[in-house]
């Protein structure tokens, strides 16, 4: 799989058109193209072919290597369309030139004076047009906007219609230059989003810094990161302390306090202090290069509404070329009266109205300024059809611990039974838990005040969804919950306990109970209540016991909640949420450690301050890089906006051109007036979706 530069991409449609022909290509095994960015994701081992057929879709179109591409130098708007505005302005002089002395050149003999001046504007301002037209149509491609500007405009020249038909290709040629600067400017605000990228490193070599691209930075290297600079690679802070701008990353404008043994993340600004720090990824892996991946290939993943919108338009114009044709030829067959000249006028006008590019470009636009907003705020859409699911979300269900919790587990209490002491359940609950990552297990262990022997641990078994069985110092260790006991016929005074618990037996004794307390995350009721706000119902599945999931419950104000819960009956439990939601998407959110099977089966799966997980961003539709579960109503209203400027295009574009359109039929409108009215569509709807990125 490699990414490739489209140069010289500037319509979306055709962007569309290159991939679904690729797609039909031998030895083509994957092909996306991503008209925002003018990239082109391919996998297949015949590269020259491939540029080959690009060529024979889209002559102007060149595939460049983005690694050999040279830093492109920043150039103002009229530099990068000179050739461009000296046309239109030549074409423009011609057409007023024309216009005023009328009478005096249609006078001349076989108007040769009149062909002379339109046909010369004509062709300085249209000649790209119409050989695009003349080519596509030699390839086979017939039905596109060049090819119905041509008919057009060839079609007024018939009629002796020349000043409309100079005058039609000059908006029309216009019109696509402000067009493309419109498209300019949305690449120039989406190339903005990914300036988080470090462009360099300074490598710690003995008693030397070297300046080194990330790229060539190992794993275990030491670099050196000064105030000012951003942090190149992922890494542990050794020496040092500083804040931290993570507003790239994360959408959080407040800096994070680093100090020594910190972990750091590629693309944060140190603002401060010298940093010293240790690399743990390479930079492919690290945070910045999976946001710039994910950012990047977001538009991979469409839309229905961009699929619908490009299946329409390839359609769309055969059909409005054919019901032209016979606007112009029948009327005048059937009804007596009617001429051709008449009939012939109003078909052009038909066709100039009828250019489909006011959808094709600001909708994949739209979609991508939605993307693009949402990576502001910290939050990483996969594509824009998780966009449009986002809107449909009717229930979001929240894992509980790490994510609407905190997940910094405390020992709170610890309760004797059967003649043992608190020492002695800490100490035997401690061993057994030294060699687990679960939160709760490591509370354990780092209430233990001395120094864990590991020579005195000869087994220490992992039981699913119950705790651990371990051998310490010849005894038999219980540690986990009331499940662990009943299971092993342990006898026991208390079954249910308020909070958190980790039930211990020594050699099949009951020695007692250790109570963990957790809390709240300061944004969770403030979640919850954006989500009941929206009528959005709300879910929350946990481990824990019932009393504990009850007391968390109520405070949060969660609708329904279920406990107890192994990791596949979480999985059971989306299932029949979906099965209950018909019409209704549902989303889950984890803190994507070990929800990835869930992560997987809702309808979207929204990971949670897992930025440094590889399997939740993987896994995930959603990826929240922070542990903020307000974020979440966060991305619905991100969401529901892109929609909302998505539709209101597509409602005015096609009420406008359908307003033309029978104007046309009925001679009231002008080609003149067609054109503005095509043209400013194709503006408005362009300008309404970069509406987006602004927000």
């Amino acid at each position: 799989m490699k990414k490739y530069q489209l140069k010289n991409l500037d319509c979306a449609s055709c962007a569309s058109k290159i991939e679904d022909n690729l797609t039909k290509l031998g030895g083509v095994k994957f092909v996306s193209v991503n008209f925002a960015n003018a990239t082109m994701t391919i996998d297949t081992d015949n590269i020259e072919k491939v540029k080959t057929r690009i060529k024979e879709i889209e002559p102007d179109v060149e595939v460049e290597d983005i690694k050999k591409q040279q830093i492109l130098v920043s150039t103002s708007e009229l530099a990068e369309n000179k050739w461009t505005i000296l046309k239109a302005a030549s074409g423009l002089l011609l057409l007023i030139a024309g216009i005023i002395f009328e009478d005096k050149i249609h006078n001349t003999p076989f108007h040769i004076a009149e062909y002379l001046v339109f046909g010369t504007g004509y062709l300085i301002v249209g000649w790209g047009v119409v050989s695009s037209a003349v080519k596509s149509i030699i390839r086979g491609q017939v039905f596109n906007e060049q090819f119905l500007m041509t008919i057009a405009t060839l079609g007024a020249f018939a009629i002796d219609q020349m000043p409309e038909a100079v005058a039609v290709m000059l908006f029309y040629v216009v019109g696509e230059l402000f067009q493309d600067i419109a498209v300019g400017r949305s690449r120039k605000s989406i190339k903005a989003l990914l300036e988080i990228k470090p462009e360099y490193a300074n490598l710690k070599s003995g008693t030397e810094i070297i300046k080194v691209s990330p790229e060539e930075v190992k794993v275990g290297d030491t670099i050196i990161v000064k105030a000012g600079e951003k942090v190149p690679l992922d890494g542990t802070i050794l020496e040092g302390n500083s804040f931290l701008d993570t507003a790239a990353l994360t959408g959080e404008s407040v800096p994070r306090s680093v100090k020594e043994k910190d972990e750091v993340m590629a693309g944060t600004i140190n603002q401060s202090g010298l940093l010293t720090i240790k690399v743990n990824k390479l930079f492919g892996e690290s945070s910045v290069s999976k946001i710039l991946e994910l950012v990047e290939n977001a538009t991979s993943q469409k839309a229905e509404t961009e699929k619908f919108i490009t299946t329409f338009a390839r359609y769309y114009t055969p059909i409005v070329v054919i019901g032209a044709l016979l606007l112009a030829v029948l009327p005048p067959l059937l009804f007596s009266g009617q001429t051709f000249t008449d009939w012939i006028y109003r078909a052009l006008v038909v066709l100039v109205i009828s250019c489909p590019c006011a959808l094709v470009i600001s909708i994949p636009l739209g979609y991508f300024g939605g993307v693009g907003l949402a990576s502001r705020k910290g939050i990483l859409v996969k594509g824009s059809n998780f966009l449009d699911a986002l809107t449909q979300v009717r229930t979001v269900v929240f894992d509980k611990t790490g994510t609407l919790t905190k997940g910094e587990f405390k020992v709170s209490e610890v309760v004797t039974s059967n003649g043992f002491s608190k020492e002695q359940i800490l100490e035997y609950a401690a061993y057994a838990e030294v060699h687990s990552n679960h939160p709760v297990a490591q509370s354990i262990t780092e209430a233990y005040p001395d120094k864990i022997d590991n020579t005195k641990i000869t087994q220490a078994d992992e039981i699913s969804g119950h705790g651990i069985k371990a051998v310490v110092d010849g005894k038999t260790i219980l540690a986990g919950n009331d499940k662990l006991l009943h299971k092993e016929n342990i006898v026991h005074p208390v079954c249910q306990v308020d909070g958190t618990v980790v039930h211990v037996a020594i050699d099949n004794v009951y020695a007692g109970y250790i109570i963990i307390s957790d809390s709240l995350k300061d944004d969770a009721i403030e979640a919850i209540e954006n989500l009941k706000a929206k009528k959005i119902q709300t879910v929350m599945l946990t481990g824990d016991n019932q009393y504990v999931a009850q007391a968390f419950a109520k405070r949060l104000g969660i609708d329904r909640f279920y406990y107890e819960l192994l990791p596949e009956d979480k999985v059971k439990h989306i299932e029949l949420l979906i099965a209950e939601n018909k019409g209704g998407k549902v989303a889950f959110v984890g803190d994507g450690i070990n929800d990835a099977p869930v992560l997987a089966r809702a309808d979207i799966g929204i990971a949670m301050g897992a930025l440094g997980s590889d399997a939740a961003i993987e896994t995930a539709d959603v990826v929240l890089m922070t542990d903020s579960p307000s974020k979440v109503a966060l991305a619905i209203d991100v969401a529901k906006i892109t929609r909302k400027i998505v539709w209101q295009n597509i409602y005015f574009a096609m009420g406008v051109k359908l307003v033309f359109i029978v104007l046309g039929v009925f001679g009231i409108a002008t080609m003149w007036e067609a054109v503005f009215g095509d043209m400013g569509v194709a503006l408005i709807a362009i300008f309404n979706a970069l509406r987006i990125l602004r927000k």
